[in-house]
């Protein structure tokens, strides 16, 4: 069935996907590398990637939160989280992603992380950065709720370190964050990963790629 709808595809069309998500959500992390995949598998269409973030915990504080701390608030404490921990490195073995949980010291508020991003996708980069972030917190436990942290992996992109760490300073595109924020919420979405394709089409979590490519052709043949 699959095949019949792909032959309905229009050669080259572009497609406009949302991802709705948040950058201490390992699964975003997980939905985010199958959808790369997807895209791969895909080369004919041309996805233009809208990166729109969801505050998972809104009412941090600026500086975060030790982890010992929140684990216990969350899932009451070290061994459940573990466990859970556990499942997700073996799925995220398979897309190439070494999830090193105890490597993180504090749960950041990701309000600066997602302000990052959209700075650099005035760049040409959000991509890449929406990566380098998951990289950053999931593989090296870094606090990407900390300025200078931020600025430093604008740096390492390439990016003008001194010009991020300048931008993060101020209040640019904080108003932006929270109403992306909002928005998601009134739309009724209330987990992530959610991938909304070209306006209509939308759904939630971690899927296999085969799932993504499906719901492109769904949107392409609609048109």
């Amino acid at each position: 069935m699959l095949a019949d709808v792909n032959l309905l595809t229009p050669a080259h069309a572009r497609l406009p996907v949302e991802v709705v998500f948040d950058l201490v959500c390992p699964w975003c992390f997980l939905g985010i590398r199958r959808l790369w995949r997807a895209l791969r598998a895909r080369p004919e269409v041309r996805v233009e990637l809208i990166w729109r973030p969801f505050l998972l915990n809104p009412d941090l504080s600026p500086q975060g939160v030790p982890r010992h701390e929140y684990l216990a608030r969350k899932f009451g404490g070290e061994e459940r989280a573990r466990r859970l921990h556990g499942t997700l490195s073996e799925l995220g073995r398979a897309e190439g992603i070494a999830f090193r949980f105890e490597r993180i010291r504090r749960i950041p508020h990701t309000l600066d992380a997602h302000r990052l991003v959209r700075w650099a996708d005035r760049q040409g980069s959000a991509d890449a950065m929406v990566e380098a972030l998951f990289e950053a917190y999931f593989t090296d436990g870094v606090d990407i709720g900390d300025p200078a942290a931020l600025a430093g992996i604008a740096a390492r992109l390439g990016l003008d370190g001194t010009a991020a760490r300048r931008f993060l300073a101020g209040v640019t595109d904080v108003e932006a964050v929270h109403a992306d924020n909002l928005r998601a919420h009134r739309l009724g979405i209330n987990g992530v990963p959610c991938f909304v394709v070209a306006g209509r089409h939308a759904i939630a979590g971690a899927q296999e790629p085969e799932v993504l490519e499906r719901l492109f052709d769904v949107a392409l043949v609609e048109g």
